[in-house]
């Protein structure tokens, strides 16, 4: 039986770039050789796209890209190929495609970007495709159309980079809102850019750091209680992972927090009574559902203590470490990291021709 050619994309233009050279990594060295042929498509963070034929490792810390192990690579618009073309020295080289997974985390990965252009060259995108995955990036948007579907969202406004000096009108939405609060922006992974504001002296440096990550910025009421994180995994059949929690001992689950849990733990499974996990599992696949999600993502929710469940977000490209969320959470029930990949990579065979 011929392999299937599978590219596997990581790094990024993003301020998340380390975290998909970790991803990747634990995702290239689980997949089934015997099945499947690996194309790794490094992108730097310039933007700029390599087939990388060098060693794994060498993706983990950092030293992949060499003129010895990298040819230049774009992604070819010819339906026909449906495929990338290499750049080397002896000229243009074709190679076809079977798939890709783009392991790729936040901005320029996550967004849409990737999966319209390699939707555009009618290569199946394993994962969220672009309408799906610019929907749960945008904050407001993701909100909107899951409380439409009749889940609990926080209350939030809008900031344009028009309204950024305005600070009057500011302090008004969040007065609306009341403290404490969270400014964000608006498109942005990993918590990048998220100030919990408690107080108005702080309210302005808090807008224009969250500025500072993206042209749009959410006011957004915080919910009390803790998060709590479903792994879902499929499109027509789903498999929902167990409930996990987050415990804070103090401010909020940051960047810092989700790499070092300094101050923080995540149970698995989360600390609450059967019947609510069912409820936080219905949710779960209710947004996942009304985002139109596929193949995998990890919906998070906010649990307050009079038992309310309040949606998040969606993490379309969630960490895929051995000690991420997401494979910790199927690892509960059952799935083991590399049965995830092989599930994953059996999805480019459901794929449209």
């Amino acid at each position: 039986m011929k392999r299937k050619r599978i590219a596997i994309l990581f790094g990024g233009c993003s301020s998340e770039y380390e975290v998909s050279l970790q991803s990747a990594y634990a995702v290239i060295t689980h997949v089934d050789m015997e099945k499947y042929e690996i194309v790794l498509i490094g992108i730097d963070k310039t933007g700029t796209w390599y087939r990388y034929q060098g060693d794994y490792e060498n993706i983990l810390n950092d030293n992949w890209k060499s003129n010895e192990t990298c040819i230049p690579a774009v992604v070819s618009p010819d339906k026909n190929l449906h495929g990338i073309l290499l750049l080397g020295q002896s000229g243009v080289e074709k190679l076809p495609l079977d798939g890709a997974l783009p392991v790729l985390h936040g901005r320029n990965g996550e967004d849409g970007t990737v999966q319209g252009v390699l939707e555009l060259a009618d290569i199946p995108v394993i994962g969220c495709n672009t309408m799906s995955s610019a929907v749960c990036m945008d904050k407001k948007t993701a909100h909107c159309l899951a409380k439409e579907s009749g889940v609990r969202v926080p209350d939030s406004y809008i900031l344009t980079r028009t309204e950024q000096q305005d600070e009057k009108q500011i302090k008004a939405y969040a007065e609306a809102l009341g403290y404490p609060l969270f400014v964000k922006p608006l498109r942005a992974g990993s918590s990048f850019g998220i100030t919990q504001v408690t107080e108005p002296d702080g309210l302005m440096a808090a807008v224009e750091h969250g500025f500072a990550y993206d042209s749009q910025v959410i006011l957004e009421e915080m919910i009390e209680g803790f998060e709590v994180g479903c792994a879902v995994l499929g499109t027509e059949k789903l498999t929902v992972g167990a409930v996990d929690e987050i415990e804070l001992s103090e401010g909020f689950f940051d960047y810092t927090e989700k790499y070092t849990l300094k101050s923080s733990k995540i149970h698995v499974p989360a600390r609450i009574s059967e019947e609510k996990e069912k409820e936080i599992k219905k949710t779960a696949v209710k947004i996942y559902r009304s985002l139109g999600c596929s193949c995998f993502a990890r919906v998070d929710m906010f649990l307050t203590p009079e038992g309310e469940i309040y949606f998040n977000e969606v993490n379309t490209i969630p960490g895929f470490t051995d000690h991420s969320r997401y494979p910790n959470m199927l690892k509960e029930i059952g799935i083991s990291f590399e049965e995830i990949v092989s599930r994953l990579l059996e999805m480019v065979l459901l794929s449209p021709a």
